[in-house]
């Protein structure tokens, strides 16, 4: 390990975990590196989380808040939030003991815009931040940190906070030195136009500078990615990706895009990798990606000759694709860019790319609003992540869903949202295995329809019956019957089932 530490001063700060663990106290605003299960500090969390459970165990109290990129790992999120160590936490999450703890009213977990987060830790919502733990792939004889599989907020963390602890991961190939572009955003009030035009374009350094008199412990590990497997591609999955498809090369017809002209945005999951695999049998060439993350469909459309290059702020890969990463970094940094988040989901640069954006979501009612954090309005799923930074300012923005869910249970188009995170004023494409409901250029009534015909077809009739007895409401732009809006809801809370008692 010692030749991936090669500034001498520093390797003076090595020592084991445990160790490094001294430096965190009760109350402590901890920055964390990590971003979808990549990059994250792989030691240093089971170390803190073990000091809460002996502090717990003598009585004393024992929580620090958690603020990271989005979300982490069992070994990471899970073992702070079992150890009862966290007090609050952002910007996203996805572990499901963390998910109960927020839900039962155990830790406060506030839901924020992934491009929001470092420029409030820049101007001090949370308060100082008391220390900065990072992961990383080598340390520079400069002192500059190499990011592994993902920057995230990284450099606002670093910047901010008062101590830094570093975890040097030999699990990360040393080749992806050179991947990362980073770039910082000028504090306010004298920011600039970020000098990005082209989805490949690089602006700043491969290395993130500090100051090493904050840092005050290394932790060497070798240890993996949590890099979940994606599931095999369905026939729902397959055929939410068709009407994907149909829906680009409507856009074609359209004369809005062209086949060597398609820049993507695309969330996390099963149903987005199905769309990929789509497109590498599609006419469609030379796909640029301005995202989040690069998932195993983005490299093998690149193994293909498809995408030319992609943006993102980190990975989020299966186990096969990230030892792929791992053998093949050197090949794939000629392809991959990897970002600050407040660059990789900056509005302005996002408006900038022209680009289709299609996330994930819970559901979404027949006007056009979506929710994609709440289950019945109240049970925190995830957050919101960054599909409100590109929806809002994407050329297109699609949402793609099953039609149901819990085996039927569930519909994903309810008359009223029951949470709303994007409003009908940003979503403009809804997509499920039914088709696609395209809602630009019309008014919310004529909306309602086209969201009814995308529905599974158990619920169009209760879709149908709602809209009759919206039909008589005083106010017809949006109208509502205000007593039955969330009967959906109600149902599946009294029955478990959106249909009613069965």
């Amino acid at each position: 390990m010692t030749d991936r530490i090669a500034n001498q001063s520093l390797r003076s700060k090595v020592m084991s975990a445990d160790e490094a663990a001294e430096f965190i106290n009760n109350g402590d605003t901890l920055g964390l590196s990590g971003f979808t299960g990549a990059a994250y500090p792989k030691a240093l969390p089971t170390a803190i989380a073990e000091r809460a459970k002996a502090a717990h165990g003598r009585g004393d109290a024992f929580r620090v808040n958690i603020l990271t990129g989005a979300s982490t790992a069992p070994d990471c999120d899970g073992v702070l939030a079992e150890a009862d160590a966290i007090n609050y936490r952002m910007p996203y999450q996805s572990d499901p003991i963390m998910r109960n703890k927020i839900n039962g009213s155990e830790m406060k977990y506030q839901d924020i815009h992934l491009s929001h987060s470092g420029l409030q830790v820049e101007q001090g919502f949370f308060g100082t931040i008391d220390a900065a733990i990072v992961e990383v792939t080598r340390i520079t004889e400069e002192g500059h940190l190499v990011p592994s599989s993902g920057v995230g907020n990284n450099a606002d963390y670093l910047n901010a906070a008062e101590k830094i602890i570093i975890e040097v991961n030999s699990w990360q190939s040393l080749d992806l030195e050179g991947m990362a572009d980073i770039y910082t955003v000028p504090p306010l009030p004298n920011r600039e136009p970020i000098p990005i035009s082209d989805v490949g374009d690089r602006v700043g350094t491969t290395y993130i500078e500090i100051d090493p008199s904050k840092v005050v412990a290394i932790v060497e590990t070798d240890a993996p990615d949590r890099n979940s497997p994606f599931s095999p591609i369905d026939d729902t999955s397959k055929a939410i990706a068709g009407h994907f498809l149909d829906f680009l090369e409507g856009e074609v017809a359209a004369g809005r895009l062209t086949y060597d002209g398609y820049v993507m945005q695309s969330g996390v999951g099963n149903v987005p990798n199905a769309v990929m695999a789509g497109l590498i049998d599609s006419k469609f060439e030379n796909i640029t990606a301005y995202t989040e993350v690069v998932q195993d469909g983005m490299l093998d459309l690149i193994d293909a000759g498809k995408m030319t290059v992609a943006s993102a702020t980190s990975f989020a890969l299966s186990p096969e694709y990230a030892e792929k990463m791992n053998r093949e970094a050197k090949k794939y940094r000629e392809h991959l860019v990897l970002r600050p988040l407040q660059i990789s989901n900056s509005p302005e640069v996002i408006r900038r790319m022209g680009l289709i954006a299609s996330n994930g979501m819970i559901e979404a009612d027949i006007y056009g609003n979506v929710n994609s954090t709440h289950v019945a309005g109240s049970r925190m799923m995830n957050g919101i992540g960054g599909s409100g930074d590109f929806t809002r300012n994407a050329f297109a923005s699609t949402f793609i869903s099953p039609s149901v869910a819990k085996g039927g249970a569930i519909s994903a188009i309810v008359p009223f949202a029951s949470h709303i995170d994007h409003t009908e004023h940003d979503a403009m494409v809804v997509i499920t295995e039914n088709g696609f409901a395209d809602l630009r250029g019309l008014a919310p009534r004529d909306r309602v329809q086209r969201m009814i015909d995308i529905a599974h077809v158990d619920y169009r009739p209760l879709l149908e019956e709602y809209v009759e007895r919206a039909s008589h409401s005083k106010a017809q732009q949006t109208p509502h019957d205000l007593e039955s809006a969330l009967s959906f809801h109600i149902n599946f809370l009294k029955h478990g089932s959106m249909k009613g008692a069965q």
